[in-house]
């Protein structure tokens, strides 16, 4: 199984001038159609009534079936279709996307991509599909599949996790360490600072799930790493597609004195930036690169927690076409990996002074050592 991908997929996915400090904290996708180069098969609607071609002029034929928020949030499922359309630049593939309204419909496209016989591989991204994919890999027990963020354990199913919580960890120790910094950026009529007198900083969850209180614990005991005496505020909206509530969420611990405020809730974190701009506040993405993939809102975005899910999607389709595809198996990915970074942001990242970048790398390199053990529970 190859494991020399992430850094090319890293570069590619959140462009050259993020990878500088990549040792610690460094600083677009399609529509849905399919490929643009006449392979791809899928028409990306989310109706699942067009099931692949099984061309057999192609490498492989692949079926995506996206996490509930679907494709536009610039974070997660856009980071997994990143993924996919770099292998349909570097292979010959064919593919169909589908979107899932909510999560019931996940055994209906599993089914029905399985039904097809269609598919070299079934890509299934996000934890929310563990309990389908459970019983579609028994019913379909010849069908290959991969799984992002949880573990079916079925001899046809390659799962890959990731250790959020230490890339958690470091936006934690970040976020406390700026808190306590009399950090002002900005002109005049647009200027936003944090308050060291109180430092205060906030997290905001989408479905309060076990993997996203990972998020969380890494993110608060890195907080206490930097200073027991900075305050976090944390809570869940609900949701991963509801940026009203999370600009609720976020514009509550602002008023609570909150500097900045760290999301792991995929599109609901649109209504953290919109929170931060509107306060004259910070905030902190989560996935990708958001001062990249929300460009309106890079004046407010510190730094993202970066989560490669493009490395998975793009290495279980590599392994499928070189015939390495190994079922049973669980690859974790971390901050020694380069499955999660800490990744300054594209506008103001520049800012944030060296010697807090210094000792960002510096805890780094100690979680990797094995010198601090990070907690996946709150």
């Amino acid at each position: 199984m190859s494991r020399d991908l992430d850094r090319r997929t890293f570069i590619k996915g959140t462009g050259i001038a993020g990878v500088a400090g990549l040792a610690g904290c460094t600083g677009g996708p399609t529509d849905g159609n399919g490929s643009d180069d006449g392979n791809g098969s899928g028409n990306g609607d989310g109706n699942g009534d067009d099931t692949g071609n099984g061309d057999a002029d192609v490498d492989a034929n692949i079926g995506m079936i996206y996490a509930e928020a679907g494709l536009g949030d610039n974070s997660f499922n856009d980071a997994a279709q990143r993924g996919l359309l770099e292998a349909d630049e570097d292979f010959n593939i064919s593919f169909n996307e589908v979107e899932p309204d909510d999560t019931g419909e996940f055994s209906q496209f599993q089914r029905q991509f399985s039904e097809s016989g269609d598919f070299d591989l079934i890509s299934c991204i996000g934890f929310a599909q563990e309990d389908a994919l459970a019983e579609s890999a028994v019913d379909y027990p010849d069908q290959q599949y991969m799984i992002v963020d949880t573990v079916v354990e079925a001899d046809n199913v390659a799962n890959y996790v990731f250790k959020e919580n230490e890339g958690s960890f470091l936006i934690g120790y970040l976020s406390a360490l700026l808190s306590q910094t009399d950090l002002t950026i900005g002109s005049d009529d647009d200027e936003r600072s944090t308050n060291p007198d109180e430092s205060v900083v906030g997290f905001v969850g989408g479905v309060d799930a076990p993997l996203i209180r990972t998020f969380q614990a890494g993110f608060e005991a890195g907080v206490e790493y930097a200073d027991g005496d900075v305050e976090v505020i944390s809570s869940y909206t609900g949701s991963f597609n509801d940026p009203n509530a999370g600009r609720e969420a976020a514009l509550s611990m602002y008023d609570d004195g909150a500097d900045i405020v760290y999301h792991a809730s995929g599109g609901t974190g649109v209504g953290v930036f919109q929170a931060a701009d509107d306060e004259g506040k910070f905030a902190i993405g989560v996935d990708s690169d958001q001062s990249l993939t929300e460009p309106d809102f890079a004046h407010v975005i510190l730094a993202s927690m970066v989560k490669l899910v493009e490395t998975p999607v793009y290495e279980s389709i590599q392994n499928t076409i070189e015939g390495s595809f190994e079922g049973g198996s669980v690859v974790e990915l971390g901050l020694e990996d380069e499955g999660v970074a800490c990744v300054y942001g594209d506008e103001i990242g520049d800012e944030i002074s060296d010697d807090i970048k210094d000792d960002v790398d510096d805890v780094r390199q100690q979680i990797i050592d094995g010198e601090i053990d990070v907690p996946e529970e709150p």
